[in-house]
C-alpha cells in the first residue's frame, strides 16, 4: 500500500460513505421508470428506477409508497442515497410521485378503483358546507395566482370573515405532506374553522399529481371540519376533488360556492319586496272586501233577527191581552171568589163593581 493512501476498515467505509450522502445529498430527487417493483411481507417495498443507460436501486416502506405503482411508470422518488452494510447502495424512499401523462393516468385509474372500493367517494358520506361561514381554513401557496382568485372573489361577493391561511406548496413531491399537515393543524385547534378550503390554479398533470397522492385524499376523506376543493381548470378531476365535501370547478368558483354576493342578495330581495308589496294591497284590499261583506251580512242577519223577536214580542204581548182578567171581565164575564158552599159568602168581580152574595143553593151540571 502506497504511503498517504486512507486505510478503512469496511465499517468505517461504509459509514465515511454515507457521512458524505447526507453532507452532499441528504434529499435527493430522482426520475426514471420503475422496474422490478416488488412488495415483501406487505410492509417493505423494491424496485429500481431505470433509464437507457443505468438503474438505482431503491427500499422502504409501503407506508411511504402514496401512490399506486406498476412496472413502466415513469415516477420522481424523494430520497436519501444510502450505503448498507448489508444490501449495498440503494435510494430509502421518503415519497414517490408519477411523472408524465400517461404514468399520473395510469396512477390515478388505479387509486381510483382502490378508494372508490372502501366508498372515500360515496356521496352518502359527504357534508354539506355552513351558509355562511364566518371562519375559514384555507390552504393554498400565497403566492399563487389560484389564491389571489379566491381571496378576491370571496372579499369582493361578502368580505368581513376571518380567514386563517396555511401557506403550503401546491405542487411536486413534497407539496402533499405540506398539504396534510395543514389539514391536521386546523381540525386539531380549540377552535377550528368552519370549512377547510384548498385551492390551486390550473396546470399540466404533473402540477396536479400532487392531489392525487393516497395519503392526502385519506387526510381529506377523514376531516371532521367539512372541506371544499378547487384545483385546476373545469376539466381537471384530482382524487382530492372527488374526496372533499364539495368540488369546485377553480379557486375562484370555490368562493362563489362558499358565500353568497350581498349585490345579488340585496337586488334580490328588492326584487322580492317588489313583487311582495302589489300582492299584500292586493290580499288588503281582498280582505277589507271580504270585511265589508261580512257585516253587510252580518247586519242583515241581525235586523232580520230583530224583527223576528218584535213579532214574537207582538204575539206574546197580544197573547197576555187576551188572558187578562180585565179584559175577560170587559166582556161581560165575572170573577167567584171563596167557597161555593150553602150559606157561605162568596164575591162576584164585575168590570165595575164588586157584590158579596150568600150561596142559597148549589146544584151540578
Amino acid at each position: 500500500m502506497e504511503n498517504g493512501d486512507t486505510r478503512l476498515s469496511v465499517s468505517d467505509f461504509v459509514a465515511l460513505v454515507n457521512q458524505t450522502f447526507e453532507y452532499a445529498m441528504p434529499n435527493i430527487v430522482i426520475v426514471g421508470e420503475v422496474s422490478g417493483y416488488n412488495v415483501r411481507q406487505g410492509k417493505w417495498v423494491r424496485f429500481k428506477l431505470k433509464d437507457e443507460t443505468s438503474a438505482v436501486d431503491f427500499f422502504g416502506s409501503v407506508y411511504q409508497i402514496r401512490t399506486p405503482l406498476e412496472d413502466g411508470m415513469v415516477v420522481a422518488v424523494l430520497g436519501r442515497p444510502r450505503l448498507s452494510d448489508k444490501w449495498g447502495f440503494s435510494v430509502s424512499i421518503q415519497s414517490v410521485q408519477p411523472v408524465g401523462e400517461g404514468s399520473i393516468k395510469r396512477s390515478f385509474d388505479l387509486l381510483l378503483k382502490k378508494l372508490e372500493a372502501e366508498g372515500l367517494f360515496d356521496p352518502a358520506r359527504k357534508r354539506p358546507l355552513p351558509e355562511l361561514p364566518k371562519r375559514i381554513g384555507l390552504i393554498s401557496s400565497t403566492q399563487a395566482a389560484g389564491y389571489a382568485d379566491f381571496i378576491k372573489v370571496l372579499n369582493g361577493r361578502w368580505g368581513g370573515m376571518e380567514v386563517e391561511v396555511a401557506n403550503t406548496l401546491v405542487q411536486g413531491i413534497n407539496a402533499p405532506g405540506q398539504i396534510v399537515r395543514a389539514i391536521d393543524h386546523f381540525n386539531q385547534e380549540g377552535e377550528p374553522p368552519e370549512v377547510i378550503v384548498i385551492v390551486r390554479g390550473g396546470g399540466d398533470p404533473d402540477d396536479l399529481a400532487a392531489f392525487n397522492d393516497e395519503g392526502l385524499v385519506r387526510a381529506i376523506a377523514a376531516s371532521r371540519i367539512p372541506t371544499l376543493v378547487g384545483v385546476g381548470h373545469e376539466i381537471d378531476t384530482t382524487l382530492a376533488d372527488l374526496v372533499a365535501d364539495v368540488r369546485a370547478s377553480t379557486p375562484s368558483n370555490a368562493a362563489q360556492i362558499l358565500v353568497p354576493d350581498r349585490r345579488e342578495l340585496i337586488e334580490r330581495s328588492r326584487n322580492m319586496v317588489r313583487s311582495i308589496v302589489p300582492e299584500l294591497v292586493g290580499k288588503l284590499v281582498d280582505y277589507r272586501r271580504e270585511a265589508d261583506d261580512m257585516m253587510v251580512s252580518t247586519g242583515q242577519m241581525i235586523a232580520e233577527r230583530i224583527r223576528t223577536l218584535k213579532d214574537e214580542t207582538a204575539t206574546t204581548l197580544k197573547l197576555l191581552t187576551q188572558y187578562d182578567p180585565r179584559t175577560v171581565l170587559a166582556r161581560g164575564y165575572a170573577l167567584v171568589r171563596g167557597d161555593v158552599d150553602v150559606g157561605k159568602m162568596i164575591e162576584i168581580e164585575r168590570q165595575h163593581d164588586v157584590i158579596e152574595a150568600e150561596v142559597r143553593n148549589v146544584s151540578k151540571k
